[in-house]
This record gives C-alpha cells, structure tokens and sequence, in this order.
C-alpha cells in the first residue's frame, strides 16, 4: 500500500507554456504544452481541469512533449459558441484543432474517464495520426447506462434536464454553494474516492471547479456523452494500446474497461488493485511506472 503523502513524481517540474486556439465554429480552446520529443495528449473526464494528471503530467514531460487542454466549457476554454456543438465528436475534433496549431502531426492520445471515449472518437476521425492509446478508467460509451453498474442514470437524467431548462437560477445556485470541502468529505466517506490514499489538496481542484462550471452544459454533455459508443469501432484499432481501470471504480466499473481491452487487438490491460476512479492520483507512482513502461515499449519497437 502506497501511504498518504506527496509521491516522489511531485518534485518534478517542467518548463510550461499556454495558448488558445480557435475551433471551427470560433469557440476558444485552451491548451498548455511542456516538454520535448513525441507528443502525448492528455483529454480530461467531463467536470474535470487535469486535476487527475497532477502527477503523471510532469514526469511524461521528462522524455515528451505534453499537451494538455480543456474542453469547450471548460477551465480556461470557452462556451461553446455553437451551443449544440457538445457531443463527443465535438470534443474530439477539438483536439485535432489543437495539435494543428501546434504543428504536430502525429500523437499518442492519453483519456481519463470521459476522456477515453474522446480518445476513440478522435482516433475514428484521423487513425492515421495516432500514434498509441491509453484508456484510463473508462469505457467506450454510453456511460450513463453504466453508472455504479446500473441503468438509472439514464433514466434520471432526463428530468434533470427538464429541471436545469426550467430553473437555472436554482440549479447553478445549488451547486456553487457547495462547499468543496464537503463534497470531498462526502465523496470520501462514499467511496467513490479513496479516503486513506487521496490527498485533499489533490482532489480540492476538482470540487472547486465543479461548483463554478455552469450545470446545465454539464448535464447536456453528460447526456452526449451516455448516447455515445466508440464500441464498433474496437475492433478496427490497429495502434499498441493500454487500458488501466480501477479495481474499485463506482463511475465505471473496472469490468467495462477490461471487457474493452479484450475487443482492442494486442491491448495490454492493468488492474489497479483497490483503486478508484481517481487512481492516478491515489496511486501515482504505481500508475506512472505503468505508463512509463507502456511508452518505453512503443519507442523500443519503432
């Protein structure tokens, strides 16, 4: 068991640098980039601002160039100025948007939660671009239906919709008057977070930029989100891949993510034993040597 405390990665620190670019219906992107030699994109779960990469981030950066960016409606990226413009092929044409203005032409492409299936989308749209895949802690789609491995998500989150629409005054005032110190005590006394390996200060980020994030365009990207299946394209993924999942994972259940990796030819598959859905922060150095080892064998084979 790894004990509470900064992992040995958190020492590390790299030269950053941030931009914004424009995608194609005018929405600004943000990006941040670090680090030299072969890319690897880092895409976010929904709600997220790279809090779950505050480890890994920093020693990929050692031996690649990192990029790192919100989506639209996210962090420091702008609404969408498409307002219907928010569904997973949306996000995925995103990251393209931002590599081309970087001028890279070609990536290894890094999701965590939502952001795998943002990976598969993008891999769908140019597989010729895309150097390898790592699915962390995710599955291929239709996440609402899976939510702590039952379908009610989907069936509730119509009326919660129907609700946002009605009353967003109410809604946005409910949410961001959410301490982030008790949704953290709560999320740590549910479990879906570990309560004995995660760090406050690591997942604070994460509730803070929950309650300022506008919940309507949460839910609407939630909803895109659970309609969407990158399932029929598994079989058709010819670049080395890695899938990781949490052995406790309640957002989605390690199952869908090993029954992923099977349907991916030659993907190699990772159990994090006891892990959440945040393990790359709960067990970094685990994860990291995991991921290391991962991109190692790509460069020895090239």
């Amino acid at each position: 068991m790894i004990a509470p405390g900064a992992p040995a990665d958190a020492a590390h620190s790299v030269q950053e640098s941030d931009g914004f670019v424009e995608a194609s219906d005018g929405t600004r992107i943000f990006y941040r980039t670090a680090g030299h030699g072969s890319a690897v994109v880092l895409c976010d779960g929904i709600l997220c601002e790279g809090f779950v990469w505050k480890y890994l981030r920093p020693r990929l950066a050692e031996d690649h160039r990192v990029i790192h960016w919100n989506y639209r409606g996210h962090g420091r990226s702008g609404l969408p100025r498409d307002t219907t413009r928010i569904a997973i092929a949306d996000h995925a044409s995103d990251l393209w948007s931002v590599l081309d203005a970087l001028g890279i032409e070609r990536a290894t492409l890094a999701g965590h939660s939502m952001g795998t299936q943002v990976c598969l989308e993008a891999y769908r749209q140019h597989p010729e671009r895309t150097d390898a895949l790592m699915l962390v802690c995710g599955t291929y789609g239709r996440v609402t239906r899976t939510f702590h491995g039952t379908d009610a998500l989907s069936r509730l989150l119509p009326l919660v919709i129907e609700f946002a629409t009605q009353h967003p005054r109410l809604l946005r005032a409910l949410v961001s008057r959410t301490p982030a110190n008790l949704a953290l005590r709560i999320a740590r006394l549910s479990r879906e977070i570990d309560p004995i390996r995660t760090r406050a200060e690591d997942m604070l980020p994460y509730f803070e930029h929950m309650s300022a994030m506008d919940p309507g365009l949460y839910l609407r990207m939630l909803d895109a989100a659970g309609r969407h299946s990158a399932e029929d394209l598994l079989r058709r993924v010819h670049v080395p891949t890695l899938v990781i999942a949490g052995e406790r994972d309640t957002f989605t259940p390690s199952r869908l993510a090993e029954q992923m990796a099977r349907q991916i030819e030659g993907a190699q598959f990772e159990m994090i034993a006891e892990g959440s859905h945040s393990c790359p922060i709960e067990q970094p150095d685990l994860v990291n040597r995991r991921v290391a080892r991962f991109l190692d064998e790509i460069a020895a084979a090239h």
